[in-house]
């Protein structure tokens, strides 16, 4: 398959799939989590790759939802911004589920949905650089399909934390609330991803997939009820005042005035 918002690349048993609009910090449009979606579920049906590698190009690894093309999302109908909030929640649940070990790679930004794509994954190594947030608060946005993973890892109070004070808070940080795995320096990384990856490659694939299937299982109940609470709540949120002006605020470079 072509991408056209992603690299893919396939070196033995390991697929790489880096986010590629460096332009816009790898920011996430409809095409990118379509992409990511396919490439995903692609490296489980056709590849044969045993282990999954996600980062991003440039200084980023993934700045989150790509506002500006969220302008028209006035001029949406109700049942075309359930559809955005539907497909952002199977990226997640795809990437949650999939039945082989998965590493971020994370240097820079990984901000709200960034933040959720690389703490989703298996392992997450960060650079003393990178910074996460749950930031969407800020424009008057719901981090509705993030929260349940956020308190799957980190359980509920962390959580509160994190998404309603939607503060941006470094590396560190994010590896002693259970977030991240290790914190690695940038000439590292590379050399870490690999030893990483070598380790999961010595170990039975077929007990790696049983493993993850079985989790995924333990937390599937829980997580289909809360992605269907999460959807209608992002779905409502895309509607409200407060998102409209949070958004017009943003690209505008001021501060919001809020309604609630």
């Amino acid at each position: 398959m072509d991408y056209s918002t992603l690299v893919v690349e396939d070196r033995g048993l390991v697929r790489t799939i880096e986010l590629h609009r460096p332009e816009r910090r790898n920011a996430m449009n409809t095409a990118m989590q379509e992409e990511l979606i396919a490439a995903l579920k692609e490296t489980v049906t056709s590849c044969g790759s045993r282990v999954l590698v996600l980062t991003g190009a440039g200084g980023a690894f993934c700045s989150g939802m790509d506002l500006a093309a969220l302008q028209g999302l006035e001029a949406q109908s109700p049942t075309e911004r359930r559809t955005d909030a539907e497909r952002i929640a199977e990226l997640f649940r795809t990437l949650y589920e999939l039945p082989i070990p998965t590493i971020a790679a994370v240097q820079g930004a990984a901000m709200a949905g960034g933040t959720g794509l690389a703490m989703i994954c298996d392992f997450t190594l960060a650079t003393p650089e990178a910074r996460f947030g749950f930031t969407e608060a800020r424009i008057g946005f719901v981090p509705a399909l993030v929260s349940a993973y956020l308190a799957l890892q980190i359980g509920d109070k962390r959580s509160r934390n994190l998404l309603l004070t939607a503060r941006v808070f470094d590396a560190e940080e994010a590896c002693r609330l259970g977030l991240v795995n290790e914190v690695v320096p940038h000439a590292e990384l590379a050399g870490r991803v690999e030893a990483l990856t070598d380790a999961l490659l010595a170990n039975s694939p077929q007990s790696l997939s049983a493993t993850k299937r079985l989790m995924a299982a333990q937390n599937r109940a829980w997580l289909d009820a809360a992605t269907a609470l999460a959807v209608e709540a992002n779905t409502q949120a895309r509607e409200t005042e407060d998102f409209h002006e949070g958004i017009a605020a943003f690209l505008a470079k001021r501060k919001p005035v809020w309604k609630g």
